[in-house]
């Protein structure tokens, strides 16, 4: 197949690659993120300290993440149909992709929050702050580089999910490396799917570690003061002086 051929049928299937990378990782932060966060919370020691519900999301989460992709799309064929409508596209696939996708996610939400400073979280119990408070405040602002460290593997582990997806008709790169390239032996089409993949892969890195980079810098400068202020601010710190 030359590439004039090809190229038709290129720019489509990465268009549904990308489509499919884009709709799961969204629904793996709207979901993800607040699992992530309250197996935190609920840990022992945790500001919501629950220990049946931290075994119970810790559990559903292990499962989620022990179980190989293409099983899972095999298993979530009749609710994926159920949802859909279908079970074969690349709007089918997102259903798939994003369950696969959320309890991997949430692990990471988990250890990124985990390494935010407790002590800002102290000084704004301190002040009289509640745990949705200390969520909005502490929380999530200071582990957003380490959160979109986490999107941008999760995304990039999305990339050769969405391949995989191809062997049962989801579309993008991955059926047409299948298709076109295994099924009649096209070692060209191989290659070049291989390439937009490859690519895709070190843009959206790319992208994710410099924003990562951003974050973290604009983070270190203003955690000081903060933390300073903070700690000014609490009760605590009137009393002892």
């Amino acid at each position: 197949m030359t590439w004039n051929e090809l190229q038709p049928l290129l720019w489509p299937a990465c268009w549904d690659t990308v489509y499919m990378v884009l709709w799961s990782s969204a629904i793996a932060v709207l979901v993800g993120l607040p699992i992530g966060v309250l197996l935190v919370l609920t840990d022992r020691g945790g500001l919501l300290g629950n220990a049946a519900v931290n075994k119970v999301l810790g559990a559903v989460v292990n499962v989620g993440r022990s179980l190989p992709f293409i099983i899972l799309m095999v298993a979530l064929i009749p609710f994926t149909q159920f949802v859909i409508g279908t079970s074969i596209g690349s709007e089918a696939a997102v259903v798939p992709l994003a369950i696969g996708a959320i309890p991997f996610f949430a692990r990471l939400v988990e250890t990124a929050v985990r390494e935010v400073d407790h002590g800002l979280v102290e000084a704004v119990q301190a002040m009289g702050g509640g745990t949705w408070t200390v969520v909005r405040k502490v929380l999530l602002p200071e582990s957003l580089p380490s959160l979109v460290s986490g999107l941008t593997t999760t995304a990039v582990a999305l990339v050769g999910y969405s391949a995989m997806a191809g062997a049962i008709g989801a579309g993008g790169l991955g059926d047409l490396a299948i298709r076109y390239g295994y099924q009649r032996f096209e070692t060209n089409v191989m290659l070049y799917t291989l390439v937009v993949l490859v690519a895709l892969v070190t843009a959206i890195q790319l992208l994710g570690d410099f924003a990562a980079r951003a974050l973290a810098h604009r983070g270190r400068s203003q955690a000081a003061p903060r933390l300073r202020l903070l700690r000014a601010k609490s009760p605590t710190a009137d009393t002892a002086s």
